[in-house]
């Protein structure tokens, strides 16, 4: 029976546990040779020893699948240089990139240290930059070789970086950094064959619990079939969207769009921009929540 990535390389980053995992899995099981990432860390992004990336990989080659496991931090310009490399080297080429690696610190925006802000930032951030630049670069030398891969990239954004999140002003940040990176990224990349989209997954994993009450929330795993479709070649079709995915329901966000609008010709008076932004406003509609509130 053919699977719809069968023959497919896909890297998968913080696979080690959560919807990461679960990605690994899922991607494993619909044919695809799997790089399991895992930096092995706690939720603050702490050093706990032994990476779990190993026991996933377990996992997937007990089911009859194909996978290697990876301890680089994705946020280390080198070491993701390495994973990508890793990829090659082992299966024979890479096509999907998943990013999903990283961890939270959350503070209210006045208790917020710098050294928290710079954490959170560069494990998000730049751990979805330095990984899809040396993916990016890998394709596009192919595409240049004659060689052009359908590539797949999916990062991970969230609610908290759509809607905002209330005690998590860093990860909100960084989660709507990755939503901006997606757009540019798709738009700079689909000449050499690649799409890149992102998705906004609701469960309940160490992230979330504490954060929240998550008894109602989905699992891991349901986030995952998804992310396998947009992973295929099937989806060559589907660039720059961001997709909410909260169990069974699948949102695709429409993020910032030009809303109601009032040129008046000429420079704006003082005077005037209280009423008239107001007026605007109320024919804007509200954000639909802030996220965990």
């Amino acid at each position: 029976m053919t699977k719809i990535l069968d023959g497919r390389v896909a890297i998968v980053t913080g696979a080690g546990r959560g919807i990461g995992r679960a990605h690994a899995l899922e991607l494993a099981a619909q044919g695809a040779a799997v790089v399991v990432n895992d930096f092995g860390v706690s939720l603050a992004g702490e050093g706990e020893g032994a990476s779990p990336a190993d026991q996933v990989v377990a996992e997937i080659e007990a089911a009859g699948g194909r996978a290697v496991a990876n301890g680089a931090d994705v946020a280390d310009f080198a070491q993701a240089e390495a994973m990508v490399r890793q990829a090659v080297d082992t299966f024979g080429g890479l096509d999907v990139l998943v990013n999903n690696a990283g961890f939270v610190r959350d503070r209210m925006l006045v208790n917020t240290s710098e050294e928290e802000w710079d954490a959170v930032v560069r494990v998000h951030l730049k751990g979805h930059f330095a990984p899809l630049r040396h993916a990016g670069a890998y394709w596009r030398a192919e595409a240049k070789e004659g060689r052009q891969r359908a590539a797949r990239v999916v990062n991970t954004s969230s609610g908290a970086g759509l809607q905002g999140s209330i005690g998590q002003t860093t990860y909100s940040a960084a989660k709507a950094g990755i939503a901006g990176m997606t757009l540019v990224a798709a738009a700079e990349m689909g000449r050499y064959g690649v799409t890149v989209n992102a998705i906004a997954p609701v469960a309940r994993t160490r992230m979330t619990e504490g954060a929240f009450d998550t008894s109602a929330m989905p699992e891991p795993g349901d986030n995952s079939p998804v992310v396998a479709w947009l992973a295929s070649e099937d989806a060559g079709d589907v660039t720059g969207r961001v997709i909410e995915i909260e169990g069974g329901k699948v949102t695709v966000e429409n993020g910032w769009t030009h809303g109601p609008a009032d040129d008046l010709g000429r420079r704006w008076r003082t005077d005037e921009v209280g009423e008239r932004l107001r007026a605007l406003l109320a024919q804007a509609p509200a954000p639909e929540k802030v996220y965990g509130a």
